[in-house]
């Protein structure tokens, strides 16, 4: 079945039909799609346009291609969010309708570094807590998580256990983070952390670096967190001013 049927370059109609194959389950997720004679052949185009066509799939995550096996369907994120909202990994992982669950890696009370005095805007012989979990969604691991914060803002009766540190911090110390400064950086296999959340070596992560303020724009907790770049999927919203 060919696609010559509009008057668009042959490279966006090849996108279309074989996002429309993926979407009416003709190529389902993590299935290898035919070999590029196959498909050229099969879509009555050229090598080089079905080329161009896979290349801006690859670009927009929809397949992948492992070098030397072939090509294959991306798996959709399961979990979604607009950047521009504040929300917890718990509160993303249940609005997908997934149970959240934490796995605690450690947790330790180490001195300011010169980079946290800066960000927390605090003295140099303050103490820090580090946490360090590991979010799960249905049991399997999705967000690798560091957390820093001033051990002074520590509720007394905070335990590992709570998952929603933006919710531990309102009901048990009375701090309301309001706002946070988000800075997001791709990045590929990770020796440590993608062992962690179980990543094939060909799945990437997403990493959120954030540091939330409460109402009072106080620094209150800085956050590393490490997504698994083909579960969730974050967005923004732009407007026009």
């Amino acid at each position: 079945m060919t696609i010559k049927s509009d008057n668009r370059h042959l490279y966006l109609q090849v996108i279309d039909k074989i996002k429309e194959d993926i979407e009416n389950g003709t190529y389902k997720e993590k299935e290898k799609l035919p070999s590029e004679f196959e498909l050229s052949k099969s879509l009555g185009v050229s090598r080089a346009t079905l080329r161009e066509a896979l290349r801006t799939l690859e670009e927009e995550n929809v397949i992948i291609r492992r070098h030397g096996v072939g090509t294959f369907v991306n798996a959709k994120p399961r979990f979604t969010s607009g950047i521009e909202q504040l929300n917890s990994v718990t509160g993303m992982i249940e609005q997908a309708n997934s149970i959240p669950g934490t796995v605690f890696l450690s947790s330790s009370i180490i001195g300011a570094t010169d980079d946290d005095v800066k960000r927390f805007k605090c003295k140099k012989e303050e103490d820090i807590f580090l946490l360090e979990r590991v979010r799960t969604a249905n049991a399997e691991p999705v967000v690798y998580c560091l957390d820093k914060i001033p051990t002074d803002l520590l509720p007394d009766t905070f335990e590992h256990e709570q998952e929603s540190l933006l919710k531990v911090l309102e009901e048990k110390a009375g701090i309301y983070i309001s706002y946070a400064v988000t800075h997001i950086e791709p990045i590929g296999y990770h020796d440590k952390i993608s062992p962690i959340l179980e990543c094939d070596p060909e799945t990437s992560l997403l990493l959120l670096k954030q540091m939330h303020f409460d109402d009072e724009d106080r620094p209150i907790l800085y956050s590393l967190n490490y997504f698994r770049a083909d579960n969730f999927s974050f967005h923004v919203v732009r407007k026009r001013i």
